[in-house]
């Protein structure tokens, strides 16, 4: 499933030097993603960084750059307003949890380590629940569970995992599995990153930029300990 990416997601992520990574870039190793070993090596640290703009500049951001703005509101509900970037994330993190979940599942039916089934397992349950928040958040807002699948689609798309993937990963060899599953999670939590970058920086919602701030953490964090678990 590709989703959509609005003008002003695409232009936050090129301000910010550090568009989400891509599956294929995976395929090929898991350097692309060598920077957030670093990064998520302390919790407290990342929360940190995610809650400052200015760590973006190890991405190449913020020379002379102007940090971006919220967008304007667009509604309100209960008192409480919250525009289009908020809107756009909510309905983009939904389908994208449960396609890690979809994943996590399939590594239930595989060999895998048990550190690597512990993780995925902790990985697929917290997401479940933040789905539950996030569509319970669009339905108080009177907003589709997900947007349209032609919205935006002249401005891009999000990555996502594609039917073909999947079964390539069911079909995988023993041997590799472990190594491949781990390879489309990272592309994968890496993706939610960047989006909750995009949010932290536009949203208006204090409920949701929170969320979002929290869903950077926690995905740098994952990136951190399955690059660790990979190169075991």
């Amino acid at each position: 499933m590709r989703r959509a990416v609005p003008v002003v997601v695409l232009g936050v992520l090129l301000l910010a030097g550090c568009g989400a990574h891509s599956i294929q870039e995976l395929r090929g190793g898991a350097s692309g993603h060598a920077g957030h070993g670093a990064v998520a090596q302390n919790a407290d640290q990342s929360a940190d960084q995610s809650s400052d703009h200015d760590a973006h500049e190890g991405h190449g951001a913020g020379q002379g750059v102007p940090s971006p703005s919220p967008a304007p509101p667009t509604g309100t509900a209960e008192g409480v307003a919250f525009n289009a970037p908020d809107v756009m994330f909510l309905q983009m993190m939904v389908p994208h949890n449960a396609q890690v979940v979809r994943l996590v599942r399939l590594a239930r039916e595989r060999q895998v380590r048990p550190e690597v089934s512990e993780l995925a397992e902790a990985i697929g349950v917290t997401q479940e629940r933040e789905s539950s928040t996030m569509s319970g958040l669009l339905a108080a807002w009177g907003q589709p569970a997900t947007a349209p699948d032609d919205e935006h689609a002249a401005h891009g798309g999000m990555p996502g995992v594609s039917d073909e993937e999947v079964a390539a990963l069911v079909t995988a060899p023993p041997a590799e599995f472990e190594r491949r599953f781990l390879d489309m999670l990272i592309a994968q939590q890496d993706d939610a990153s960047q989006m909750a970058k995009v949010e932290v920086a536009t949203g208006l919602h204090a409920k949701v930029t929170e969320m979002a701030k929290r869903v950077d953490v926690s995905r740098t964090a994952q990136i951190a300990q399955m690059l660790a678990l990979r190169d075991k």
